[in-house]
């Protein structure tokens, strides 16, 4: 199911077909971290991945509540979005030699990864909402807090250290 076909015809498909998407998403973001674990060499770059893979399994446990509160079997879709962030970090990670521009390539890839899930959440949330759902909606809120303090110290640790090593 496309996110523009006609098998979304009410705003629950369109918030089932998102979770759907954005927990394909999650659970490709559990296999690519430990790739970035092991290329950061910032050790409190490489400690926030870490630490962002057992949020990440936190909130597929998450995904899946939300999934069974909505009267749904938790179910991945494709998500061609994710899958190409994580593509192009593989990529340009692997064209980098220098360590320390290798791990402000890290950073700017892993907050890409949490933008593109900023505003699936966010998304969701709004939807959640809107069909009354506000305890779907109350779970996904913690996503979303994680999301959002992930990138501030992704954006802080950058600006602190990492991109003027870098440079």
């Amino acid at each position: 199911m496309g996110l523009f076909t006609r098998d979304i015809k009410t705003l629950d498909d369109l918030f089932v077909h998102t979770l759907q998407d954005v927990y394909y998403a999650e659970n490709q973001i559990t296999k690519a971290l430990p790739k970035m674990i092991a290329k950061a060499t910032d050790p409190q770059l490489k400690q926030g991945f870490e630490t962002h893979l057992r949020e990440t399994e936190g909130q597929i446990k998450r995904l899946e509540q939300v999934f069974q509160m909505h009267g749904h079997q938790p179910k991945a879709v494709d998500c061609p979005a994710i899958d190409g962030i994580i593509k192009e970090t593989n990529e340009t990670a692997g064209e980098v030699a220098d360590k320390d521009v290798l791990d402000a390539a890290l950073i700017a890839a892993a907050q890409a990864v949490e933008h593109y899930e900023i505003t699936r959440y966010g998304s969701l949330i709004a939807w959640a909402k809107r069909l009354g759902r506000d305890d779907c909606a109350g779970v996904l809120q913690q996503t979303l807090d994680e999301e959002k303090a992930t990138d501030k110290r992704l954006t802080d640790m950058a600006e602190a250290q990492v991109n003027r090593k870098a440079a």
